[in-house]
């Protein structure tokens, strides 16, 4: 069993290189298509984090979207896409740490399977961080998992109680409830979100 604090890049890396993406769905997933397929400004600044293979950043590319940033720990990730989108802005593509991002870059960010696989005691920061990043009434949209897992992760589950009590400080719920469109494999396992950046953090003292 690997610690969840040994989820470093040279892991991810692994991962790849042995084909060990079970997570891949091999496409875009259709909560997020059918999210995105409603939005119509083409220039609005969109993060995919821990977008491994891209097939979300592929989709945006593909409809015209200018403004759209893929970040992976693993280069072997990014050099796939590369490969498979070659007209893809490479200078939007990132190998870094999402935690080393630049505040108030985006418009949006997508959450497709990234959550999930960091390392519990980071959920928190991941919160803060989405905050941080996200303009001014800029969303956070994307899908969590709505169950605790038997086996080790990552993935690494939870429930909605607790996904509630990270964001709330910092976002507004517009939706946040149970997946009705998910792939087969994950029917009735998952939470789709549309959370709006507040202004400011809101804590309950």
């Amino acid at each position: 069993m690997r610690h969840e604090n040994s989820l470093d890049q040279d892991y991810w890396e692994q991962r790849y290189h042995q084909d060990q993406t079970q997570w891949d769905v091999g496409a875009i997933t259709p909560p997020l298509k059918a999210y995105l397929d409603q939005v119509e400004d083409l220039s609005l600044g969109i993060l995919v984090p821990g977008g491994g293979n891209g097939h979300e950043a592929e989709y945006l590319h593909q409809k015209g979207f200018t403004n759209v940033y893929l970040l992976d720990f693993a280069a072997s990730a990014l050099q796939n896409f590369r490969r498979r989108v070659p007209t893809f802005p490479q200078d939007h593509l990132l190998q870094q740490d999402f935690f080393s991002l630049t505040p108030g870059q985006y418009n949006l960010v997508l959450e497709q399977t990234f959550f999930c696989a960091l390392a519990r005691e980071l959920r928190p920061q991941y919160a803060r961080q989405m905050f941080e990043i996200l303009k001014p009434g800029g969303k956070l949209v994307g899908l969590l998992f709505s169950e605790e897992f038997q086996s080790p992760g990552p993935p690494f589950g939870g429930t909605a109680w607790e996904y509630q009590a990270y964001f709330e400080p910092y976002f507004t719920f517009k939706h946040f409830a149970p997946c009705y469109n998910s792939v087969p494999p994950r029917q009735g396992r998952e939470l789709f979100m549309v959370l709006q950046r507040r202004d400011r953090p809101q804590f309950i003292a």
